[in-house]
């Protein structure tokens, strides 16, 4: 309804429907902002690249160690698993399988106490379990964005013998 009011010098036109819009605008937006962050969760699940945007889908990419992301916590995949020789040394000596290490890899616990997670090269993460033949061990892995090493198998309640390369060395520059 709009109503002409006339006065002397005065023209005053009121628009009731035009008043109740402006109350009406920030609802509106709201509603139009809550539109938006809905497409933009749906496309980011169907992973769904918005043409000039510098993201990639996970789709289009192959799972080649150069391209995946692996600074977000520990990666378990064993296809990145390397043994350093220490290692592999370590693991003969204490009658511990590289099947075994792999299991400890996918279900082991982390011990940030012995973790060296801002290592300037590789964090290094130690994962600790229980072997098949119920060893009670501490594995310590280098993952670099190439690829996760295994850097030395502890056995934390069996003082084992190894005469690995690089032992007796150790100790000779200490006093």
């Amino acid at each position: 309804m709009i109503k002409i009011i006339l006065n002397a010098d005065l023209w005053f036109v009121d628009c009731t429907p035009a008043n109740s819009m402006k109350k009406a605008i920030p609802f509106i937006l709201i509603i139009a902002m809550a539109i938006a962050v809905l497409f933009i969760k749906q496309c980011k699940k169907q992973n769904i690249s918005f043409p000039g945007s510098k993201e990639t889908t996970t789709s289009n990419q192959k799972n080649s160690p150069g391209t995946i992301n692996r600074d977000r916590g520990f990666d378990r995949r064993i296809s990145y698993l390397e043994y350093s020789n220490h290692a592999k040394c370590r693991m003969e000596c204490r009658h511990i399988t590289q099947a075994e290490v792999e299991d400890i890899m996918q279900g082991g616990n982390i011990n940030y106490n012995k973790s060296d997670l801002k290592n300037a090269r590789c964090p290094r993460y130690a994962i600790e379990g229980n072997t098949k033949d119920d060893q009670h061990v501490r594995i310590v892995f280098a993952q670099c964005n190439e690829k996760t090493e295994v850097v030395t198998v502890i056995d934390l309640e069996t003082e084992w013998q190894c005469h690995c390369p690089g032992d007796d060395d150790k100790y000779k520059n200490r006093n």
